[in-house]
């Protein structure tokens, strides 16, 4: 049988002072070049038992995670990648109550982890006392089967971001560049609104749309927070509607849902707060969990009956920093 892990003991005073296991999944195609050579050096002075696994593809990471979970006993699993390491690590130990899961930030896009705060990278590569920190159980999103931790969004964002994956294939396109060619080609020629049937709580809607996102995290795409007040422990999916827009307008109000400003636009972005949104369309449509891309015809989005314990250095907070009560009226569904 093929070893899965690659293992370093590093006792404290010559004993094992506790039966918790501590797994190191390591992404060594994320984030800049240096960064898994950083993360080593770290690795190499813990003052702890622990074992490392290299991914070497797509869904090595769930695989790992759900090996981990199955051999049973305590574990803290520490996704070392981006948004897309931690949702296989999330996919392979959601349900087991045994298992702990956090995100050491070693990818270029972290948008989960913002929810801690502008210094999540400091926070969260401060190994040692990520260890011993505190740990919750999280909300999940479902997707047609898939769980997600942060966000699921379908709608022109979500092409936008399917199309950057497909341009940054091309040789000699940077990342920025494979944004930019997406940005145009979405926008500027197929259309920012496509024909979708959509059931939110008692709201339901059909014909043109341009975004729909569902929060269970607060951050996505990089750069937006649309709804934020979102935490991902109070039970509750907060949901947006952007239906049909023209393209001017869709240039004034993208910065303002970026910045969580929904509420100041009620005719333009309908919310709900609940637990389920059903979406469909004759056409395949694109939704996004967690930056990873499915294709199909009809989603159903909701909140999972699975939680993950997730732990985070002590001190590290996750509760809404925008100055206003979280006051969010909740949809019946």
């Amino acid at each position: 049988m093929e070893r899965m892990f690659a293992v370093r003991r590093a006792e404290r005073n010559g004993v094992c002072e506790d039966d918790m296991r501590h797994l190191f999944i390591i992404n060594p195609a994320a984030g800049k070049r240096e960064s898994t050579a950083k993360l080593e050096q770290l690795l190499e002075r813990l003052s702890f038992d622990h074992e490392v696994v290299y991914t070497t593809g797509e869904g090595h990471a769930q695989n790992i995670a759900e090996q981990a979970v199955r051999e049973g006993g305590p574990v803290r699993i520490y996704a070392c990648g981006g948004d897309g390491t931690l949702n296989e690590v999330v996919n392979g130990a959601a349900g087991h109550g045994q298992a702990a899961i956090t995100c050491v930030p070693k990818g270029t896009g972290n948008d989960f982890l913002k929810v801690f705060g502008p210094d999540y990278r400091t926070l969260f590569y401060d190994l040692e006392k990520l260890a011993v920190g505190p740990q919750t159980p999280f909300d999940l999103i479902d997707c047609n089967g898939k769980l997600g931790i942060d966000v699921v969004c379908t709608g022109v964002d979500a092409r936008i971001a399917a199309d950057v994956h497909r341009y940054k294939d091309w040789p000699f396109v940077s990342g920025m560049g494979a944004y930019c060619l997406a940005l145009v080609e979405n926008v500027l020629f197929k259309g920012i609104s496509h024909p979708m049937s959509v059931h939110m709580g008692e709201r339901e809607w059909s014909g043109d749309t341009t975004i729909v996102c569902v929060c269970n995290g607060r951050h996505y795409g990089g750069g937006f927070m649309p709804v934020p007040e979102a935490v991902p422990d109070d039970g509750v999916l907060d949901m947006l509607l952007i239906p049909k827009v023209s393209l001017f307008t869709f240039g004034r109000l993208v910065g303002k849902y970026a910045q969580g400003l929904y509420r100041d636009y009620p005719e333009l972005i309908w919310d709900c707060h609940g637990t389920r949104l059903d979406c469909s369309s004759r056409e395949e449509m694109i939704a996004v969990v967690d930056g990873e891309v499915m294709r199909d015809r009809a989603f159903t989005i909701r909140l999972s009956e699975k939680k993950v314990n997730f732990f985070y250095p002590e001190g590290a907070v996750y509760a809404p920093r925008t100055g206003r009560a979280p006051e969010r009226e909740a949809c019946v569904r």
